[in-house]
């Protein structure tokens, strides 16, 4: 069996840090800025924060689907032939797509926020009182970002899962057994 070490790599690389990057910022981030002293302030510090993990995140996630296919193009034939592969790849890949469109999702939101000049916020993603009054729009976005932080690392935490899965459909008594059955 041919090594994929590369391949393997980011897609392991980006996968852990698209997963523990936006893990660590609606843990300790969002919170962490609670405490910058005012309103004004938190929503400042989170904006700050969310803006210099967008790079990051992106070149993460770009890693992670560039292993991904990788992975894909050199297991093909296990895929084909091996019974529950392609069930899990298709899994996986639906998991993917989801937490692709909820990250696109929340920088769309997070942009809104940061254009916003901002906006005053009680934590990262809770809008104080003063933006809800003056900036419903605003606070809507924030309202809906204190939801999306934890759906990211829900749907990148249960593709690790998935990938652990993988790994072990790898296994040389898994593979004889899936193509024994298939």
């Amino acid at each position: 069996m041919a090594r994929h070490t590369l391949s393997r790599t980011l897609h392991d690389l980006g996968l852990s840090a698209w997963f523990g990057g936006t893990l660590a910022n609606a843990v300790a981030l969002n919170a962490a800025a609670g405490e910058a002293g005012s309103d004004s302030a938190t929503g400042r510090v989170a904006n700050a924060g969310w803006d210099r993990w967008t790079p990051v995140n992106a070149a993460a996630i770009g890693a992670h689907l560039v292993g991904s296919v990788g992975q894909l193009r050199a297991d093909k034939e296990r895929v084909a032939a091996q019974q529950g592969v392609a069930g899990m790849s298709m899994l996986k890949t639906l998991l993917t797509a989801a937490a692709l469109g909820a990250t696109a999702y929340s920088r769309v939101l997070g942009q809104r926020v940061s254009a916003a000049g901002n906006p005053p916020s009680k934590r990262g993603t809770k809008p104080s009182k003063r933006t809800k009054a003056l900036q419903a729009d605003v606070a809507v976005a924030q309202q809906q970002l204190d939801t999306l932080q934890w759906v990211i690392p829900a749907l990148t935490g249960a593709l690790v899962a998935i990938s652990s899965y993988a790994g072990e459909q790898q296994r040389p008594s898994e593979v004889a057994a899936g193509i024994t059955a298939a």
